[in-house]
């Protein structure tokens, strides 16, 4: 707040007149400097003198010679001129061209296979020395990491699968469903299963994320159904390994049965109806969302979604 209420009829030309003076010494000098007339700096002069209670500038032979509270108020003055500078600047633009950057993300293995592939490619082909460390994400958003900088990017599932901060920036990436996997001479002959041929089959489960409860589990107990997990397996590679050659079944993401379920191996059908699906998103701090570096990352993250069709 101001300490008096004269101050709130100050503007910018006031205080660039000020500084003028006091470097110019003369009203002609600053008029010419400034562009503008001399009888708006001597109205800008009338107006500074009577904010702050002071002549600041006496006219002398040798010119404008500023008062001691005007030669006190130089540098403070000065600063507000150039923090407003400040502000107007945009920030300085990312070249990721200009030398190594390392991004350290958070995500499920369903961004690894997906999405990771497509930067590595974009960044490949341009030529960029980009480095992504991924590492594995648990029940929790780590919140700690993401403000303290050590990590840039938290990429989970949704809705409310992760306990979101409520400070955080979020993003979501694409939209996905889960679909029935079975080894292709174990195939079942509806093309959609029962909520109770579902809960009967045995079930290899990938886990997606490190965390006690999943959304199949979760919907299952909703329906006072249960079913038999017989393995669970770190990656949807090892989880399809694992059901070659039985009747187990295989509950994973189309997009990822698309592309890791080839089909002379394996065959596919829908869930049971009411099977709720997911969304991926993508949640970063406050102190990030003013980063070039990482608004570019993210950048680059949405449009590799949006260039693979993964909307």
């Amino acid at each position: 707040m101001l300490n008096s209420n004269l101050l709130r009829k100050l503007d910018m030309q006031d205080l660039m007149v000020f500084i003028a003076l006091y470097e110019r010494n003369s009203v002609t000098d600053v008029s010419e400097a400034l562009c503008v007339s001399q009888s708006t700096v001597s109205y800008c002069l009338k107006k500074l003198r009577t904010g702050f209670a002071d002549e600041l500038f006496i006219n002398t032979r040798a010119g404008m010679r500023p008062t001691g509270k005007a030669s006190s108020m130089y540098t403070h003055v000065l600063k507000i001129l150039e923090s407003i500078n400040l502000c107007h600047a945009t920030a300085p633009a990312f070249d990721p061209a200009s030398g190594v950057v390392t991004f350290n993300v958070c995500a499920p293995e369903y961004f690894e296979q997906l999405i990771l592939p497509c930067l590595l490619k974009r960044f490949d082909a341009a030529a960029l020395p980009v480095v992504i460390n991924v590492q594995k994400l648990e029940t929790d958003i780590p919140a700690d990491a993401l403000r303290d900088g050590s990590l840039d990017l938290v990429i989970g599932f949704g809705p409310n699968f992760h306990r979101q901060p409520a400070d955080f920036n979020f993003r979501t990436l694409l939209e996905d469903e889960l679909v029935c996997v079975f080894d292709k001479d174990a195939a079942p002959l509806e093309p959609r299963l029962s909520l109770q041929t579902f809960a009967q089959r045995r079930h290899v489960f990938p886990t997606p994320w490190i965390s006690s409860t999943n959304m199949v589990d979760g919907w299952l107990a909703q329906q006072a159904q249960t079913r038999h997990v017989v393995a669970r397996a770190n990656s949807y590679g090892a989880a399809l390994k694992l059901i070659v050659g039985t009747d187990y079944i295989l509950a994973m993401p189309r997009r990822i049965q698309r592309l890791l379920a080839s089909e002379a191996a394996f065959t596919h059908c829908e869930a049971p109806e009411g099977l709720p699906g997911f969304t991926l998103d993508m949640q970063w701090s406050p102190h990030a969302e003013q980063n070039a570096s990482n608004t570019w990352f993210r950048e680059q993250i949405v449009q590799a979604c949006a260039e693979h069709g993964l909307r």
